[in-house]
């Protein structure tokens, strides 16, 4: 990741779309604009975020051991807090465990899995938890990556065309018509379907 990354919300660096791309300097800017517009339409479709961030999510607790955390993968958790009658209290790290393990790049729904001594207390009503999830650029699968640069890309290409919403026009039946373009390709839904989102 280089400085000029540090501040895009993006699934590939700047650097490595604008040499595949073929621009140079003078359209950072707009390549810009398209990563964080894939990036971003991406998340949509997929109904998650992808890059690493913090998280502070409350969860309301019946007694499954299971918490089930909005986010994945888990790359580490902070702290978790039973909130209750009485206030919040911290949990013990040897109170509670994640599954699968925090720092596995599985994409898969995570849970923090609680001791059989939660159960035992009275007037828990949510779990608090306070984590981090998300791939960092670097771990990003090729995926995940390739939908990114392929919808950056059409974007990029339907911009510079100055025809963006459209695919082309018909001539015919004595008048003009032109077709909508679909919001994403065929070829980027495919390559996003194993990362919509899932529950446990």
């Amino acid at each position: 990741m280089t400085r000029r990354d540090d501040a895009l919300h993006t699934l590939i660096s700047l650097e490595d779309f604008m040499s595949i791309a073929g621009v140079d300097d003078r359209d950072e800017k707009f390549c810009r604009f398209c990563l964080v517009t894939a990036t971003l339409s991406i998340e949509s479709h997929c109904k998650r975020r992808f890059l690493r961030k913090r998280y502070r999510e409350s969860v309301a607790y019946y007694g499954d051991p299971l918490v089930p955390l909005g986010e994945y993968p888990v790359a580490n958790v902070n702290a978790v807090f039973l909130a209750g009658n009485g206030g919040e209290t911290r949990l013990e790290r040897g109170r509670y465990g994640v599954v699968p393990d925090c720092g596995i790049e599985n994409d898969m729904p995570f849970a923090v899995s609680l001791s059989p001594f939660v159960k035992r207390l009275r007037g828990i009503g949510a779990v608090r938890v306070d984590y981090r999830a998300g791939y960092t650029l670097g771990t990003v699968s090729a995926d995940l990556a390739a939908a990114c640069m392929e919808l950056a890309s059409w974007s990029l290409n339907r911009y510079r065309g100055r025809r963006v919403g459209m695919t082309g026009s018909v001539t015919g039946n004595w008048r003009d018509r032109e077709h909508f373009e679909m919001s994403m390709p065929e070829n980027v839904r495919a390559l996003l379907s194993p990362y919509v989102r899932r529950s446990i």
